[in-house]
């Protein structure tokens, strides 16, 4: 197995850039499932996914945290949650809704509800990434987890959630990323010091840009909703997961001590006018 070190020079001339007869749907619409008590994690992530380029976002949440929602950013939109079983024929039947995010707050109230809304958004085909308890959900339930993954999924889970679903690292984070990729047929972000991204195709990249400070609330959040943001303006999978990374790790050193996760996010402008 042959690692490449994460660069610019990687993915930067794949970096969605809108044309002049672009709106907000030909940038893309991600959708995040938001959870009822840590409603911060969906609306950092969608605030992120905007900032670096999605045209349109909305958070699908349960009716009782919708004050909490619709609140926050006025250019995020906020839809009332029926039932978990419901999310993916309710909220991602629109073709122009092609990208979404699940697991930052979900929480695990009703663990059957969230591998159902999982497992129902990945038949869709749509862009998916997956994270915290949309993995957490699936300990011991992998089979049809497994199954059902594919090439547009992004999976992104710090090394305990790894575990969880892939079983004890060896120490060999990269052979152990690209064994799950090629398991999955899903992009592995396995998180951490050092972030290994893995395509089931082999390749594997090694992000080393980043900085002590993301081991902050949110940081993973905002991680999450920038990926699925660069997925909404149909970036590849593989290289919004690379590019993503680098740019999360980029702001993380310019700000230094003292980060908080939405910090990061007040960065992306400034990082994508210099790499565009």
């Amino acid at each position: 197995m042959s690692e490449i070190e994460n660069a610019a020079a990687l993915w930067v001339h794949k970096i969605p850039v809108p044309g002049e007869d672009s709106h907000k749907y030909t940038r893309g619409h991600a959708v995040f499932l938001g959870g009822s008590r840590m409603t911060g994690a969906a609306r950092m992530a969608a605030e992120a996914a905007m900032r670096i380029g999605a045209g349109v976002c909305t958070i699908v949440a349960d009716p009782a945290a919708a004050d909490i929602y619709r609140a926050g950013a006025p250019h995020i939109l906020y839809e009332p949650l029926e039932s978990l079983s419901r999310f993916a024929a309710d909220h991602l039947a629109d073709p122009r809704r092609n990208a979404a995010l699940i697991g930052p707050g979900a929480g695990r109230a009703d663990d059957k509800g969230l591998r159902h809304a999982v497992l129902e958004s990945l038949v869709t085909r749509k862009a998916l990434v997956l994270d915290a308890d949309a993995l957490n959900v699936f300990e011991g339930k992998t089979a049809d987890f497994f199954t059902a993954l594919h090439e547009n999924a992004v999976l992104t889970p710090h090394e305990g959630e790894f575990s969880r679903l892939f079983g004890p690292l060896s120490g060999q984070k990269g052979e152990d990323a690209i064994a799950a990729a090629r398991k999955t047929e899903a992009i592995i972000l396995l998180k951490g010091a050092e972030t290994v991204i893995a395509h089931p195709d082999g390749r594997v990249v090694v992000n080393r840009h980043a900085s002590p400070f993301l081991a902050t609330a949110g940081a993973g959040d905002v991680l999450a909703g920038m990926i699925v943001g660069l997925l909404a303006q149909k970036m590849d999978p593989f290289d919004a997961a690379c590019a993503a990374t680098w740019i999360h790790g980029e702001a993380a050193l310019r700000i230094g001590p003292g980060l908080v996760a939405p910090d990061l996010i007040a960065e992306i402008p400034e990082i994508l006018r210099e790499l565009t």
